[in-house]
């Protein structure tokens, strides 16, 4: 076995806990510390990406106890894919909010940072039904914390809302694996696989009503309509860095769907087109309602959200198809949508942080730095829009490209273009208003901002805002270390881009993985010689 497999999950585990132990006073330290620990996902993520670049599977059995009775761990192209992007993405915003000062607003913010990442690398490793439930339960206690770091009575309101949504949810889930259980008396993935492929067609019924449990739980995650309630309030008013990193919580969830429906319950099996048939008219229903919203919202936070709203319906209606071809262009532009939401995240909060804490889409002075900031709006902007030159519109040619033979192809590509023309309008509207016409001018009476609070154009304290000390760090707010991280977002979209080709190649790969999981089964349950 290759100890590295676990190593992404215990290397924020430790230094999260050494950071809540040793030097939960010490903000220097935390920050040292935090980005090591990120700094080391990173590199163990590109360890692993190079192994399983070779098409092998890996499987690491805690206590070297035989699958399908111990714990497993399973690396392949997707999982290390997922790995990567969720390592690159929290270390460039990590150093955002130790640039912007948000990291002072409260005593964990690194050590949940590490947590979360814990628990999301957790997720895409596990080989294991029950763990990736537990691994789901472990980054939400952390991102509850994160969600409502910095206080304030509209951010605790949207944390307490986000909060029971997802216990609705995990709630769902336990019972969704107990009725998995009781069909196939196992929760190891590949055993479960094998045993669902193996089941006579009439003993299916109560199978199918747990694929559509797990269904419905996943869509939670990934905030599909119907269930996409909690995503507007909890992003908008979540800390500028948290909302950033939340841009690939949502993805847990499209990984999930990818990993059981392409592995347990493939088109072929007794569930049929179930998936695609629930799938894809959410997926349409999810851009159309996004993308709405980006029109029609007059909060600079809630635009942000309504983006990555309509991002996952765009990603989801490539994935619903389960298919090679559907899942190259899925990928392509999970990373894609990853990448600019986040960086519109940290924008926007660039933004209100320089107009006082105000969200508002309203005619107020011109900002500081505003030549600057406005260039980087319009940049996002166009990667989220999917305007060329970016990944945005390389992703949606590959969407629509990918869709030309479905049934529902007139109205995917309607959907996709129409809705489109509407974020244009909205972020043009957007800019317009927060630069181009923004001048001196009193604030509207009674408009002022209730979704939450940002930091201010002030210096910020050299402590942590609580009433107890802390020892004082010699250095101040560092805004170039805010520009340099929404750069290097940015500079992703220009590499996903400029490197497509050999991009595409790789998903195309890994597609032909997802369809073809015969080496997964044969990894995790045969090849187990020295195992106990």
């Amino acid at each position: 076995m290759n100890h590295l497999l676990i190593a992404p999950v215990l290397v924020p585990a430790l230094l999260g806990s050494l950071m809540v132990l040793w030097m939960r006073h010490d903000l220097l330290q935390q920050r040292v510390f935090g980005v090591i620990g990120s700094l080391l996902t990173v590199v163990l993520a590109i360890k692993l990406s190079h192994m399983a670049a070779g098409g092998e599977v890996f499987v690491y059995r805690l206590g070297n106890w035989k699958a399908p009775f111990g714990i497993v761990l399973m690396l392949d192209r997707l999982s290390a894919m997922m790995l990567l992007l969720t390592s690159v993405l929290a270390v460039i915003v990590q150093l955002y909010g130790i640039g912007s000062g948000w990291d002072r607003k409260g005593w964990h913010f690194h050590s949940l940072w590490l947590f979360q990442l814990m628990g999301l690398n957790g997720a895409f490793l596990t080989g294991d039904a029950f763990n990736l439930f537990v691994f789901f339960e472990v980054l939400l206690i952390a991102s509850y914390g994160l969600m409502i770091h910095g206080g304030g009575p509209m951010r605790l309101r949207a944390g307490v809302q986000y909060i029971s949504y997802n216990l609705a949810g995990s709630t769902l889930f336990l019972m969704a694996l107990g009725t998995l259980y009781a069909v196939t008396g196992t929760l190891n993935m590949a055993d479960m696989a094998e045993r669902v492929a193996a089941m006579p067609a009439e003993d299916t019924a109560l199978l199918r009503t747990g694929a559509v449990l797990l269904l419905i739980v996943f869509a939670i995650k990934a905030a599909l309509v119907p269930l996409h309630f909690w995503l507007p309030a909890t992003y908008a008013n979540a800390p500028g860095p948290v909302a950033a990193l939340f841009a690939i919580m949502s993805k847990v969830g499209v990984y999930a769907i990818i990993r059981f429906f392409t592995l347990i319950f493939p088109q072929d099996s007794i569930t049929e087109s179930l998936a695609t048939d629930l799938l894809l008219p959410a997926a349409l229903i999810t851009l159309a309602l996004g993308q709405i919203g980006v029109l029609g919202t007059r909060s600079l936070t809630r635009l942000a959200a309504y983006a990555a709203i309509a991002s996952i319906g765009t990603l989801m209606i490539s994935v619903a198809r389960f298919d090679a071809q559907g899942l190259t262009a899925g990928l392509y532009y999970l990373i894609h949508s990853t990448l600019a939401a986040a960086a519109l995240f940290l924008v926007v909060d660039m933004i209100a942080a320089r107009r006082g804490g105000d969200i508002w889409l309203r005619l107020r002075p011109a900002i500081l730095n505003t030549g600057l900031v406005s260039a980087l709006f319009f940049l996002t902007a166009i990667a989220v829009a999917g305007l060329p030159p970016l990944s945005g519109f390389l992703g949606k040619l590959l969407i629509l490209n990918a869709t030309a033979d479905d049934p529902w192809m007139v109205g995917i590509w309607a959907t996709v273009l129409v809705t489109s023309l509407f974020a244009i309008v909205g972020f043009s509207r957007a800019g317009s208003i927060l630069f181009w016409k923004s001048h001196e001018m009193d604030p509207e009476p009674g408009n002022d901002s209730d979704e939450g609070e940002a930091p201010s154009r002030g210096p910020i304290p050299t402590k942590l805002e609580t009433d107890e000390p802390i020892q004082d760090v010699k250095d101040s707010a560092a805004p170039w270390l805010s520009f340099v991280s929404v750069g290097a977002l940015l500079a992703g979209l220009v590499a996903l881009t400029l490197f497509a080709g050999p991009l595409t190649g790789y998903m195309q790969d890994t597609a032909d993985q997802l369809t073809n999981p015969q080496l997964y089964y044969d990894s995790v349950l045969r090849q187990q010689e020295g195992s106990r």
